[in-house]
């Protein structure tokens, strides 16, 4: 039981790494349920409530900083809802085109949204870039937060 828990541990952290960074997999909720299962295998011994509220915490984060991060990126160009909408969908979209869209059809869906909602391609080229810097800017806070908590699980249950 024990192998089991510990490969699922590290499937659902790794696959929750790939998450923060690809749209429609709940990336750090899935490193959160990973860690979990990891406490779970040594029947919360090493690390016990704290820690895991800890991680509850941190993941509870991560959903504040996509919010702030992507409002801010929206709000400081001016742009539209729609635009929003746009990255959200260029988002979805680019992970059927590899790393590349997944990095650009983002940027690519906000412009879009924006020329839609307003009309003006130049406000749409400021729109798509405040709306893609904020996307960036959040996966790699989001990041940082899921790997202090691989940091934090792995310095409570070694020490």
């Amino acid at each position: 039981m024990d192998v089991l828990l510990w490969t699922l541990c590290v499937v659902f952290v790794l696959v929750g790494l790939m998450g923060t960074i690809l749209p429609m997999l709940p990336g750090t909720p899935m490193v959160f349920l990973g860690l979990l299962l990891g406490a779970w295998a040594d029947d919360f011994q090493k690390v016990g409530a704290i820690t895991l509220a800890a991680l509850g915490f941190l993941t509870a984060l991560t959903f504040a900083i996509d919010f702030v991060a992507t409002k801010i990126g929206v709000e400081k160009t001016g742009a539209s809802s729609l635009a929003a909408v746009g990255a959200l969908v260029g988002a979805i979209v680019g992970i059927f085109f590899g790393f590349v869209g997944a990095l650009f059809f983002p940027f690519l869906g906000a412009a879009l949204g924006e020329y839609l909602a307003k009309k003006d391609l130049i406000q749409a080229g400021r729109a798509g870039l405040g709306t893609w810097l904020g996307m960036v800017i959040s996966i790699a806070a989001k990041m940082g937060v899921n790997f202090a908590m691989i940091g934090i699980f792995v310095a409570a249950h070694f020490f």
